[in-house]
């Protein structure tokens, strides 16, 4: 049961992940061609919700929104709970 639990949890964090590092992109994008930009609270919301690899590694290899304190505050405090919660889910279950 723990292991199913974990490994679903994990490919919803890849999968959140993966759309956070698109949507990191997409942004990047928009920003170079000046056109319509995706929200900062929708970028902040999918790092922090679930997709705080993808958003920090789109950040650091991407260049994007890196000067932000805010989007590394939130992307880590992400990538905390995260964690935290595979530790959890491995120690209790």
């Amino acid at each position: 049961m723990k292991t199913i639990l974990i490994a679903a949890f994990g490919a919803i964090v890849f999968v959140m992940s993966a759309i956070a590092f698109i949507l990191y992109a997409v942004d990047k994008a928009k920003a170079k061609k000046g056109a319509w930009r995706i929200p900062e609270a929708v970028l902040l919301g999918w790092g922090f919700l679930g997709g705080a690899v993808g958003a920090l590694v789109a950040m650091k290899n991407l260049r994007h929104k890196t000067k932000h304190w805010y989007f590394w505050a939130v992307n880590i405090l992400g990538l905390l709970w995260q964690v935290a919660l595979v530790v959890v889910m491995i120690i209790v279950l």
